[in-house]
Order: structure tokens, then sequence, then C-alpha cells
């Protein structure tokens, strides 16, 4: 729960001193679809293991 915790801060205080909305909203949109995007690669990953699923 600490590490959690300190992800949110170190998150706040990135955008925290950012210019323009536009920037700020940008930035949040992208920081979203990477983590999406690295959740569903895990998964993908996680599920080809618990199947079964040749790495050759």
């Amino acid at each position: 729960m600490k590490n959690v915790l300190l992800v949110k801060e170190i998150y706040s205080e990135a955008f925290r001193n950012l210019g323009s909305k536009f920037t700020k909203h940008s930035f949040k949109a992208l920081t979203l679809l990477f983590a999406s995007s690295y959740l569903i690669a895990l998964y993908a990953l996680v599920f080809r293991i618990s199947t079964g699923f040749a790495f050759e």
C-alpha cells in the first residue's frame, strides 16, 4: 500500500506545475494509454503461460 501512495504522490507532483490545461490533459491521457497497454500485454502473457503456450 505504501508503494501505491508513493506512486500517487510522484504522479501528482509531476503534473502539479505543468503549464496549460491542454498539456496537462494530454499527458494524463498518454499516461492512461500507456498503463492500459501495459496491463493488456501483461494479461496476454499470463494467459499464454497459464494455457500452456509453447514459447519457441
